[in-house]
């Protein structure tokens, strides 16, 4: 039976029309907040949707020329996530007095996170030469990790150490932390898989790892318990371990692994419950729970978490309209519960359609990685499509209360530079992986050839 090759068409000209409907809607959004307030469209309009369609089109030709075979839906979906997130941010802006520039800040970021996005592109068209960097990306990516912990530079803010501030500028590491342990987590995975996937003791029908390949998991397990312990960062914890578990079961297909990081998992969450009211670094998860358990209780102690669950009461089903709520109300409106100030203004109909998307682009992240024809692109991608979905199901989690409250941010949404130009980082390699899976196997023989035949003429020349 002869056999089938996929061939798939670039969809450069379906992109665009998605990206100008993106567009669009961020611009309309943006537009409706001072229409449904004093009937005027904003008087800056048309810099701001110049700025705004300059980004978005730059992107697009970058990804037409650059990386041609990248998926399509990608750059449209992150760009109507990052544009109801400005609108967003400026609505909290105008109900202060004098109004704040949080949204002009977030715009800035933004063309950081796409002039990332552009250099990655122009830079790494492949993304295989990542794999040679494993143990130093570990390093890096734990010494970002633990970096606010360094007394001149790390800074608390509402009860986190998870800032350092240099040259009166403030970063959370954490959030490119999470992007270089990714890719080194996958490099390392793909070197010892064969060894990591050998069974040891059988339990209950369930083959367990081997005991000598132990340290990788009990390593990463300590330090995201000293990192909930000193930098008092529930978040991040659960992200940095629930990220390495996962790759983990998804490259040794070994259901062992999975059930000890949930023992682990358990283990250290009854260490912290444990520990909440005995030891002082462990104070604040006492709090989350309390907060989330019986967020009534305490109104003063827990007033951020209550004003976001009237908020989204005041909303509904389809919301109070862009402009006609009043989400300054809840603190920290544009950052830790701007799902809340969505779903106030926009309704639960609202809040869902905004869930949809990010569904979409860790479906298409999903999809790079089934397709991808290497097993580092398929750890990758699947690993940076895991740090999406996970980051964001926690942080709506907890201001739904479906979860406790983590310090985590809305990707693409909150304001902050650090989530912003790591998110957008995120995006660049999906595309890049993307595009190496989906191109068609004479072009990448093409290219193959051209990079041996540069690498003959080097070398003959070094020779002469």
């Amino acid at each position: 039976m002869p056999s089938v090759v996929v061939v798939h068409r670039k969809r450069r000209n379906v992109e665009l029309a998605m990206v100008v409907f993106a567009l669009l809607i961020g611009l309309a959004a943006y537009s409706l907040v001072p229409l449904n307030q004093t009937g005027r469209l904003p008087a800056n309009l048309p810099v701001v949707a110049t700025v705004w369609f300059g980004l978005g089109v730059a992107a697009h030709l970058v990804i037409r020329f650059r990386l041609p075979y990248a998926d399509p839906l990608l750059l449209p979906c992150v760009l109507l996530l990052n544009g109801l997130g400005l609108t967003m941010i400026h609505r909290i802006d105008i109900i202060n007095d004098p109004p704040t520039s949080g949204a002009t800040s977030q715009l800035l970021w933004t063309a950081l996170g796409v002039g990332l996005l552009v250099g990655t592109a122009l830079l790494l068209r492949d993304h295989r030469p990542l794999i040679r960097f494993t143990y130093s990306l570990g390093l890096v990516g734990l010494a970002l990790l633990l970096l606010p912990l360094v007394p001149v530079i790390g800074t608390e803010e509402f009860g986190a150490r998870i800032w350092i501030r240099i040259a009166g500028f403030s970063f959370q590491p954490a959030e490119v932390a999470k992007v270089v342990l990714a890719i080194a987590f996958s490099s390392y995975l793909v070197e010892k898989r064969d060894v990591l996937a050998l069974a040891g003791a059988r339990v209950l029908g369930l083959d367990l790892p081997r005991a000598r390949d132990l340290g990788p998991i009990l390593i990463v397990w300590v330090t995201s318990l000293a990192i909930l312990v000193f930098q008092r960062d529930l978040g991040t914890s659960l992200l940095f371990f629930g990220l390495f578990v996962v790759m983990l079961y998804v490259a040794t297909e070994r259901p062992g692994w999975a059930v000890l990081g949930a023992v682990l998992f358990a283990a250290g969450a009854g260490f912290a419950v444990w520990g909440a009211s005995r030891i002082s670094q462990l104070s604040h998860v006492g709090v989350r729970i309390e907060s989330w358990l019986h967020p009534f209780a305490d109104i003063d102690q827990n007033g951020q978490i209550v004003s976001a669950q009237f908020g989204l009461a005041w909303g509904g089903l389809l919301g109070t309209g862009l402009g006609l709520g009043r989400p300054g109300l809840t603190p920290l409106a544009r950052s830790d519960f701007i799902a809340a100030a969505i779903g106030e203004e926009l309704g639960m109909a609202g809040l869902m359609a905004v869930i949809v998307v990010y569904a979409l682009v860790v479906a298409r992240g999903l999809r790079a990685s089934l397709a991808s024809k290497d097993q580092f692109g398929k750890l990758l991608a699947m690993a940076l499509s895991f740090v999406l979905a996970l980051q964001v199901f926690i942080i709506i989690g907890g201001v739904t209360r479906l979860l406790p409250l983590t310090g985590l941010t809305t990707p693409f949404m909150s304001q902050g530079g650090s989530s912003m130009i790591a998110n957008w980082v995120i995006i660049a390699l999906l595309l890049v992986i993307s595009h190496q899976a989906r191109k068609p196997a004479a072009t990448r023989l093409e290219n193959a050839l051209e990079d041996e035949e540069t690498q003959v003429i080097q070398t003959a020349g070094g020779a002469r």
